[in-house]
């Protein structure tokens, strides 16, 4: 059986989610935070970065925005798993404050060191406990993640992924201005200076996946978030461009595991 709780901390910029996946597994997709995984039991298969990975018990997953990965149990029994969904800003300005430059990466995708592991599993349980104070759980995220960084984070400019005339950002950036809108492969094509198939053919050898697969998964993150901030599935469903309330719930669950009612 499949449990996911997803739910906001104190911190604005910081998400936790803690799971057991059992039969779910998610296809090919990316994120528009930075997700770190706690695996605390079972061992998770996943492919990344052009290659097949397992993380076991004890292991941290780095997963960082716009990559394209998928996941699933190895076992039977699944794995259970704490995670940090951080935004890349919240990121970049603490390395910025530990290195003076806030474009970083982190070369390991699959880490395995026990203390941090320890001070992090502790860190996602105290973030939403009302008897852990304020300032403490402003703190103890600096502290921890500023280890991470420093010990497995490399500054490095990040990478510019160009399709025409504009990049992959600048096409986020329209996908966002028109996510209640229908958006075809000409207009694309067009505001790259590129054909159709010119278009298709280079965003799927850049990303891994579809103009239109993309797009349905920025569709879903985003209305991840609305739904954190508080706004009802209705409104949702049709600020992220689906018309039809029960075809919103259908794939939302499909793809996250559980109902937009769920979050919290």
């Amino acid at each position: 059986m499949n449990k996911v709780s997803h739910r906001k901390s104190s911190i604005d910029d910081i998400n936790l989610i803690d799971a057991h996946y059992q039969s779910f597994s998610f296809k090919r997709h990316y994120h528009l935070d930075y997700h770190f995984g706690l695996i605390t039991h079972g061992q998770q298969q996943y492919f990344y970065n052009g290659a097949k990975h397992v993380a076991g018990a004890g292991q941290i997953v780095i997963m960082p925005p716009d990559e394209i990965h998928d996941g699933q149990p190895k076992e039977m029994a699944g794995y259970q798993v704490k995670i940090f969904s951080i935004t890349p800003d919240w990121l970049a300005q603490h390395t910025q404050d530990v290195s003076g430059k806030n474009q970083f990466c982190f070369p390991q995708n699959n880490i395995a060191d026990n203390t941090l592991f320890q001070q992090l599993t502790q860190l996602h349980c105290q973030l939403d406990n009302p008897l852990v104070s304020q300032l403490a759980k402003d703190s103890l995220p600096i502290e921890y993640f500023s280890h991470l960084l420093t010990h497995y984070g490399k500054v490095r400019e990040q990478p510019v992924t160009k399709l025409g005339s504009k990049d992959l950002r600048q096409l986020r950036d329209y996908f966002m201005a028109h996510l209640d809108q229908k958006v075809s492969l000409d207009n694309l094509a067009a505001l790259c200076n590129l054909s159709s198939s010119q278009l298709l053919r280079q965003f799927k050898k850049a990303t891994g996946i579809t103009p239109y697969a993309w797009l349905a998964r920025l569709r879903l993150e985003h209305a991840m978030a609305l739904l954190k901030a508080g706004f009802s599935s209705t409104e949702v469903a049709y600020h992220v461009g689906f018309y039809d309330q029960a075809h919103f719930a259908n794939t939302f669950k499909h793809t996250f595991g559980l109902a937009p009612s769920q979050i919290k």
